[in-house]
C-alpha cells in the first residue's frame, strides 16, 4: 500500500499525464474493483458502494484524477474506521 500512497501523493501534486493502467494498479492495491469491458470507460467501484466512471482514452483529464484520488481517500478512511 505504500506504493499506492506514493502514487496518490504524486497525483495530488500533478494530476496530468496519468494512464488508466496506473489507476487500475492503485485500485487493485486499495481493494477498489474496476471494470473495463472493452468500452471507452473504466468503472471503479469501492467496497463501500461509491463508484467513478473514467474515460480510458489518453490523456486522462485532471478532473478525473482528482475524483479518483478522492475515491481512494474515501476508501482508505473507511478502511481505517472499520479496522
Amino acid at each position: 500500500m505504500a506504493r499506492a500512497d506514493k502514487q496518490l501523493r504524486k497525483m495530488r501534486e500533478n494530476p496530468r499525464g496519468w494512464r488508466i493502467e496506473e489507476l487500475q494498479s492503485i485500485a487493485d492495491s486499495l481493494g477498489i474493483e474496476w471494470l473495463h469491458d472493452g468500452g471507452s470507460h473504466v468503472i471503479f467501484r469501492s467496497p463501500y458502494g461509491e463508484h467513478l466512471c473514467v474515460p480510458s482514452r489518453r490523456p486522462i483529464k485532471p478532473i478525473y484524477i482528482a475524483k479518483f484520488v478522492a475515491l481512494a481517500d474515501s476508501v482508505q478512511e473507511m478502511d481505517d474506521e472499520h479496522s
